[in-house]
């Protein structure tokens, strides 16, 4: 990711923005008492991630024209939000492992997750108090909107595990929420801090949730195809976890009558060996033309994105650099 990310470098180089925000973000980690409600919360603000949403904001910024320590405080903001959803998520999924450790709940206990996300939720507001007048309102305006959005999204998600109806466009307004307006919107935190136009803060924020969009979609086609020595993850999780994927929905659109009621059926069970499940469930999703379909989609919502681009009132060169940027995304196989 880092490749295609510094190809956007005409301001600062990624790498720049990145170890800008890394120890802004350590000064702002500080444990305090209670141990047990600040120690978590350093914890997995410490595991890591690419910090792509908090860079967004930082790019976003010098994209218009300001100095983008001028944004440290919205980017933190983001990164702190991100990380309390994925806490609370860890929950929700009994998962045990994030970013290849320990999650919270799983280091600490179930209550000690709750608290302490409770507590980075409240601290992300906190943190747009360090901005005047309209920039804070605009900024606590969006941020307020993303997050119940994100939480409609997960929702979402939650529903379509016990759900046999449903379909592409909902599964659609589910990543879209979940992923892509968190995307948009610290881009979008980038062109308030910079005191863009309304017209480029909405723009850069059509471009973000496009490529959010697209970026999931991505996602669950490697999921299903990806390369195991480079996608980082096990290839078929989806499948194995039975979850209603673009590809398994698509493919019940698309498959021949016979297809579907297989793919059903195995969406239904939890073999003992999973691997054969995922041939299986990959032979359909192949033999009904989703690989091509899920591809079609990817680039549409990349074009669309790029399609947006035109209305930004910035220079060729920083439009072509958003446009690499998202060529570099959605040509990984990570």
């Amino acid at each position: 990711m880092d490749v295609f990310l510094d190809k956007i470098h005409k301001m600062h180089s990624i790498e720049h923005y990145r170890t800008g925000f890394i120890a802004y973000l350590e000064s702002h980690t500080i444990v305090q008492e209670p141990k047990n409600l600040y120690e978590p919360v350093a914890y997995i603000l410490g595991l890591g991630g690419k910090r792509l949403r908090p860079i967004l904001t930082l790019m976003a910024t010098e994209i218009f024209g300001a100095d983008y320590k001028k944004a440290l405080d919205a980017a933190l903001a983001i990164e702190v939000f991100h990380n309390f959803s994925l806490v609370h998520d860890d929950i929700m999924d009994d998962a045990p492992l994030r970013r290849g450790n320990q999650t919270v709940h799983e280091k600490w206990d179930i209550n000690t997750g709750i608290l302490s996300g409770d507590v980075m939720l409240i601290s992300a507001y906190r943190l747009f108090e360090n901005y005047e007048g309209e920039t804070f309102r605009d900024l606590a305006k969006l941020f307020g909107k993303t997050a119940i959005e994100v939480c409609e999204g997960q929702q979402y998600d939650v529903d379509f595990e016990t759900r046999n109806d449903v379909g592409i466009p909902e599964y659609l307004k589910m990543i879209e929420y979940k992923t892509a307006v968190l995307v948009g919107a610290a881009l979008k935190m980038g062109g308030i801090v910079a005191k863009a136009s309304e017209t480029d803060q909405n723009s850069i924020y059509e471009f973000g949730r496009n490529l959010g969009i697209a970026f999931q979609l991505k996602d669950d086609f490697l999921d299903a195809f990806g390369d195991p020595k480079t996608f980082g993850k096990q290839i078929g999780g989806d499948i194995i976890a039975n979850k209603k994927t673009y590809l398994y929905l698509k493919a019940l659109e698309q498959a021949t009558e016979k297809q579907a009621r297989e793919l059903a059926h195995l969406f239904s069970i939890q073999p003992k060996e999973p691997e054969s499940k995922v041939l299986m469930v990959q032979e359909i999703f192949t033999g009904s033309g989703v690989v091509e379909s899920t591809q079609k989609a990817i680039q549409q919502y990349t074009q669309n994105a790029y399609d947006v681009l035109e209305n930004l009132q910035i220079s060729d060169a920083k439009k072509e650099a958003l446009r690499e940027f998202g060529d570099g995304l959605m040509s990984r196989e990570v």
